[in-house]
């Protein structure tokens, strides 16, 4: 199992710090130049969502549908079913949390090849408070039959993930923040959905990271590192379906993990491990995330130290994983 090198200034202060939705909205424009096929839908949110510079380039092939997520989810499967390559944009308490039902049966039960892109997730939302902080999504799109689930980690992992998906047929749904980021990987860094990456190799503990707290995570294997443990960071950005051959792989060396994440740890990558590990190799698994508690306003700094997702707080759980082994 090799690991795939980061860029070199990860761990530094410079390192550039990118929206991980501007690396969505880059890929549409991508898409649209490359792929006639590709439609665009938002919900009166072009701007946030980093969907409108596609809508000034290409307006035949943009739909603003207002703010009606249930009927923009059926339009879209519409659109899928009649050809074309949809591409949903909205907040992700919005879509998929307020069009769940149409997501399940216009979209998977009918296999239509849309794409769901859900924007503002996670605590870093920060001042919009708990109404707009989607800690649930992944929970409640990996439960439905034929859906992928990603969560990629920066902006340049977000502009693979939104030309992945478009390169995939079938539905698929993807999250991304809204605040500023650490950019991790480059253009090289190689990225398929379904494929966990190893980016840093050790062998006392596991830390299996999904979205923009893979840099926590990679923090706190330094730390770890300064005290003589040595910690094997993998970038787990696809979460359906889990690449639990990779994650074996690690735990079965490591012999205890931690999950890191910026969603409730019911449900989201910690429950998709816990899952996989209990059928397959029980290890001593620790999860930073949101632990059964709504968010607040506050600045995401604030935040993430609040509900203890800082690289301080996985490290103190790798710690606690390994005394459990």
């Amino acid at each position: 199992m090799k690991a795939v090198k980061l860029s070199d200034f990860w761990m530094h202060k410079t390192v550039e710090k990118r929206p991980t939705r501007d690396g969505y909205g880059q890929a549409l424009l991508e898409l649209g130049e490359s792929n006639p096929d590709v439609v665009v839908l938002t919900g009166d949110l072009a701007e946030s969502t980093r969907a409108l510079p596609f809508g000034e380039k290409y307006p035949e092939r943009f739909i603003e549908c207002g703010v009606a997520e249930q009927n923009m989810m059926g339009v879209a499967a519409g659109l899928a079913l009649g050809g074309k390559i949809p591409f949903i944009s909205s907040y992700a308490v919005f879509s998929p949390g307020r069009s769940w039902d149409q997501l399940r049966v216009s979209v998977c039960y009918a296999k239509a090849n849309v794409k769901i892109a859900g924007a503002h997730t996670g605590i870093s939302v920060g001042p919009d408070g708990a109404t707009h902080q989607a800690l649930e999504d992944m929970a409640i799109t990996r439960v439905i039959p034929d859906l992928i689930v990603m969560a990629p980690c920066d902006a340049e992992e977000t502009r693979k993930c939104t030309l992945a998906a478009a390169n995939y047929q079938g539905p698929v749904y993807f999250r991304f923040a809204r605040e500023k980021t650490p950019v991790m990987t480059v253009k090289q860094t190689p990225f398929e959905i379904g494929q966990a990456y190893v980016c840093r190799e050790g062998y006392d503990v596991t830390l299996m990271a999904a979205g923009p707290l893979l840099h926590a995570a990679l923090m706190a294997a330094e730390k770890l590192a300064a005290k003589g443990i040595e910690a094997e960071v993998i970038n787990s950005h696809t979460i359906k379906p889990l690449d639990t051959k990779t994650i074996l792989q690690s735990v079965k060396k490591t012999r205890c993990a931690v999950t890191v994440e910026e969603h409730q740890i019911t449900g989201g990558l910690f429950g998709a491990v816990a899952e996989a590990l209990a059928k397959t190799y029980p290890v001593p698994l620790e999860a930073v995330g949101m632990h059964d508690t709504f968010g607040e306003s506050g600045t995401p700094d604030e935040l993430l130290a609040k509900y203890k997702m800082t690289d301080t707080d996985v490290f103190k759980a790798a710690l606690k994983a390994i005394k459990r082994k």
